[in-house]
């Protein structure tokens, strides 16, 4: 029997869709990460009961934090993205968290840089405030163990493809490296949206593209370039399609991230018929009904898209590009530093 909510709403199922595809599918993905880092800073001396833990959130790390500290008796402040919805917003008044939220804004960047701009402004103002850094900090890695456990487990030793949207490094990241333990032969696939700078598509821009959580316009410190074997990049349109496909042909109910995720997956799987691929699905699609699914009409087979595959990030187009990255090291601009992020608030 689970203690708390936290335990249920952050474990993970793992469904068989045939054709050697399957979906790890969360609730809320980043409720087991933010539960592990938070416990680790408690049994480390970090934080202490009735601490303030604060950070910067597009939506389902907000979710995360505050029942973590509603777990373990501490109090929460977000600040949180324009994609923060009402929904959400309700959730954490109830739960005790407060949020700060950025106006509106169609700048992936500007309301990034609003929101790490007022957590330093924060943390300077309430020194005993702990700034969680779920872009940057390791320690939020440890919550995906017991996913990788299962996921060998249910697979029984067979090849693996792990296929998952990078927004940290912390997911995708983490995963394949516990799956490494076991299984070194694990190929790791990541998906970004086209804007983003961690593996640099920033250079292709997509006025349509509203996947919220992967991707980003600013370094993040705790993304692994070299675990990654592959990356896809999806346009709305692509990532329309594979969220609207998923739906209707296995009854999986996801977000926008899980659909690109599934477009990727089920063409990695079409490449290596003797491996068992793996995408993840970080949440629900409640949140994407008006923007994604009451457009259902307007989704493409995905039998008849194919990436673009491209040698350098420099020759991405739209709607979909896949590169074989081998594990090749960040694009300049996406390396974090403190003095970078500095001088992107500016």
């Amino acid at each position: 029997m689970d203690e708390h909510f936290s335990e249920a709403v952050g474990r993970p199922d793992l469904i068989d869709l045939g054709g050697g595809l399957a979906c790890l599918r969360f609730e809320s993905m980043k409720v087991a990460s933010a539960v592990a880092a938070v416990r680790h800073l408690l049994d480390t001396g970090a934080v202490r009961p009735g601490d303030t833990l604060v950070d910067s959130s597009s939506g389902m790390y907000a979710h995360g934090l505050a029942l973590a500290a509603h777990r373990y008796g501490l109090r929460c402040h977000i600040i949180g993205s324009t994609t923060v919805d009402r929904t959400l917003r309700v959730q954490l008044a109830v739960l005790g968290a407060t949020l700060e939220q950025m106006p509106p804004s169609d700048d992936l960047r500007l309301d990034q840089n609003r929101r790490v701009r007022r957590v330093r402004e924060v943390i300077r103002d309430n020194p005993g405030f702990h700034w969680m850094r779920q872009y940057h900090d390791d320690v939020h890695a440890l919550g995906y163990r017991e996913a990788a456990d299962m996921i060998a487990r249910e697979t029984g030793g067979e090849p693996l493809t792990l296929v998952g949207g990078v927004g940290t490094g912390v997911s995708t990241g983490a995963l394949a490296r516990f799956l490494r333990e076991r299984e070194p032969g694990t190929a790791l696939v990541g998906v970004q949206p086209f804007g983003s700078v961690t593996f640099g598509g920033d250079g292709v821009e997509d006025r349509d593209i509203i996947i919220a959580g992967i991707g980003s316009s600013i370094p993040f410190g705790n993304v692994d370039h070299s675990l990654y074997d592959t990356v896809h990049w999806t346009g709305f349109s692509a990532a329309l399609a594979g969220t609207v496909d998923l739906l209707r042909r296995h009854a999986v109910f996801a977000g926008l991230s899980t659909g690109a995720a599934h477009l990727a997956a089920r063409w990695e799987a079409r490449r290596s018929p003797g491996r068992r691929v793996v995408f993840l699905a970080p949440d629900t699609g409640h949140r994407y009904v008006e923007s994604v699914f009451a457009r259902h009409g307007e989704a493409a087979a995905i039998e008849d898209l194919a990436p673009r595959e491209v040698l350098d990030p420099d020759d991405l187009e739209l709607p979909w590009s896949r590169m074989e990255w081998k594990g090749a090291a960040p694009p300049s601009r996406a390396v974090h530093t403190d003095d970078l992020v500095t001088s992107l608030e500016g």
